[in-house]
């Protein structure tokens, strides 16, 4: 038997098309769609040291985990099925409809949850009800057996409870969609032996690995199976002797009911029993481990290559989460409720320092309704799913939202924005509402450093409802000019636009002059948000040593471009307001105006 060099914590199971992996922080299922790729998805479990400690001592850790690996284990079995039975979308039914508005939930839903219940029935019934129904039909046949508390009689119960089992197993060995599963567990035994021996995660590589593992379930059910006899039988003496109402029916309720409460004890002892086997690896074990791997002979079968790479990719991707906890949830392409994909989005949007408000545009915006309707439940489809979760995991890479959708509302107007230029922001608007209250018929507008030209198009558009005005902007870069000149010809905005560093290249004067001017101190650039200092343009961000630099330059030059009268509005960071105050110290008036949030943000000056 060659020996492990890295053994490792990673379970997993064979799900419909695909494969699940469990590690200590993260579980991932990997799953081969109708269209023969591969989708992921992956979630965060809770790790089990930060479990509460009664949940970690032995024998109480195994019921935790079974039950655990129970409830995600199925919940991995019902998602990978909504992908691989998916069939194209066809226009909903009105039973499906009415499954949506009145209870929002899926057909889909419902059907998986329908066959949930059942399955828990049927394994009830089968381990539960018939062994005991068999036994009890020897005992009346052959009563030389002995009562119920016989050892004989616990034995041909325990005995049935097996046979059922490997029926059972045999039985699914004739469905192909159970065979092709098989053929996944295998691709999940080979991928983890193939780590644990030291070797490469390469298709070739897992290939040769063995498909028998010590952790694998179908080992640990044959346990629970076997110590199932041992406590069962305790459980029947017991009863016989100081429980026994004379009554058969009342009995077998009795009887059923105090085993299904003796299950925990059963999976406790029995996952303790694996783990020590699964850590001892000397040939002396090797019969004790023997019925396991006969059983794992029928339940693995050799995997395609097409299946081994699904299990390597949930397994990498179950190694990358517990090793990074910064890497972010992913979710299927499935139908789901809204709910539960914005639950998913906000809290991997919290994890990240993202504002919550933006998965709330994000399904906003790809369902096409207003952001104040998300609240409301609803079933997304697979494919506006599709949608929102490529948004999604765009914007985990740091890319704002908006340069994702490539436009941004702007006082209500629509404002085209990528790399080229920064994104507006919503208190820029009350620059634009102070300068609007100030124009009169025939003003004219100047609009340093205009970028996307979004204050320069909203004054001119909102100008031009009542008052003929004439508006014009500059900026040094030839990319933002481009950016500002096509969101002119969206909003029909009447605007001239100049390459200009500030007023190098600005001829007359101007009633109001109008700025958003970089103002971060350069030192400060690389602390901000990634979003900002990754993705927007340092140009439009640089404000020089202390910030100020651009409102010096703008002052030096003020005298010449702005009328007697005329007023300069000017945006600057929350902290400058009273400096750039002083900076204008040539001025008949001068006064700071703050923004939604109470911030001094905007300062006015008249000369």
């Amino acid at each position: 038997m060659k020996k492990k060099t890295n053994c490792t914590y990673i379970g997993g199971q064979a799900v419909i098309s695909g494969v699940m992996m469990r590690g200590k922080s993260a579980m991932a299922t990997v799953v081969r769609d109708e269209s023969g790729a591969l989708q992921t998805e992956a979630k965060r479990i809770t790790p089990p040291e930060k479990r509460k400690k009664w949940m970690r001592f032995p024998f109480i850790r195994g019921v935790v985990n079974f039950v655990m690996s129970l409830v995600d284990g199925m919940g991995s079995l019902l998602r990978s099925s909504e992908v691989a039975f998916a069939e194209e979308e066809e226009a909903p039914s009105k039973f499906e409809k009415y499954m949506a508005e009145r209870w929002k939930i899926s057909v889909g839903q419902l059907v998986s949850g329908i066959a949930a219940i059942f399955g828990v029935l049927i394994a009830l019934a089968l381990f539960m009800f018939l062994p005991f129904y068999l036994t009890e039909l020897i005992y009346k046949a052959a009563p030389v057996i002995g009562d119920k508390s016989s050892i004989w009689y616990n034995l041909i119960e325990g005995g049935f409870r097996l046979a059922i089992f490997i029926l059972y197993i045999l039985f699914t060995l004739l469905l192909k969609t159970i065979r092709e599963t098989y053929a996944y567990h295998g691709a999940e035994h080979k991928t983890i032996n193939c780590y644990e021996h030291g070797l490469e995660l390469t298709v070739d590589n897992v290939k040769q690995s063995s498909r028998l593992h010590d952790r694998c379930g179908t080992t640990f059910l044959f346990i629970v199976l076997v110590i199932g006899i041992v406590v069962f039988a305790f459980v029947n003496w017991v009863l016989a002797r100081y429980c026994a109402t004379g009554i058969s029916q009342l009995d077998f309720v009795i009887a059923l009911f105090v085993k299904l409460l003796c299950l925990p004890i059963v999976a406790g002892v029995s996952y303790e029993i694996l783990k020590l086997f699964a850590r001892i690896q000397s040939v002396i074990v090797l019969p004790l481990k023997a019925p396991g791997y006969l059983l794992q002979m029928l339940t693995t079968r050799e995997p395609d290559e097409k299946m081994i790479e699904c299990a390597i990719a949930a397994f990498k991707k179950v190694l990358e989460m517990d090793a990074d906890p910064e890497i972010p949830e992913k979710l299927f392409a499935t139908e789901t409720k809204l709910s539960k994909l914005l639950a998913m989005m906000k809290r991997s949007f919290s994890e990240r320092g993202i504002e919550d408000a933006e998965a709330e545009w994000i399904a906003a915006r790809t369902l096409g309704i207003q952001r104040s309707q998300v609240s409301e439940e609803r079933v997304v489809t697979r494919s506006e799913c599709r949608k929102v979760l490529d948004v999604f995991e765009e914007r985990l890479t740091g890319r704002p939202l908006w340069y994702i959708y490539g436009d941004a509302d702007f006082y209500g107007y629509k404002i085209k924005v990528d790399e080229r230029v920064l994104i507006p922001r919503p208190e820029t608007e009350i620059l634009v509402e102070q300068a609007v209250k100030t124009l009169e018929e025939g003003d004219s507008v100047l609009d340093l450093c205009t970028g996307s030209g979004a204050i320069a198009v909203a004054i001119a558009c909102e100008a031009a409802k009542d008052k003929s005005i004439s508006v014009t902007a500059t900026d040094i870069s030839d990319d933002a000019l481009d950016v500002a000149r096509e969101n002119a010809r969206l909003n029909k905005a009447n605007v001239n636009f100049v390459k200009s560093d500030l007023f190098s290249s600005v001829r007359g004067r101007y009633n109001l002059i109008t700025a958003n001017p970089p103002y971060i101190k350069s030192d400060e650039i690389d602390t901000l948000q990634r979003e900002v200092r990754e993705f927007e343009p340092r140009i439009a961000l640089d404000g020089g040593e202390d910030g100020l630099d651009f409102y010096r330059r703008i002052a030096e030059r003020l005298h010449r471009h702005l009328v007697h009268g005329g007023m300069l509005i000017v945006e600057c960071g929350e902290d400058q307001a009273k400096e750039v105050l002083k900076i204008f110290n040539r001025c008949d008036y001068a006064m700071v105006v703050k923004d939604m949030y109470g911030k001094e943000r905007f300062v006015k000056i008249v000369i």
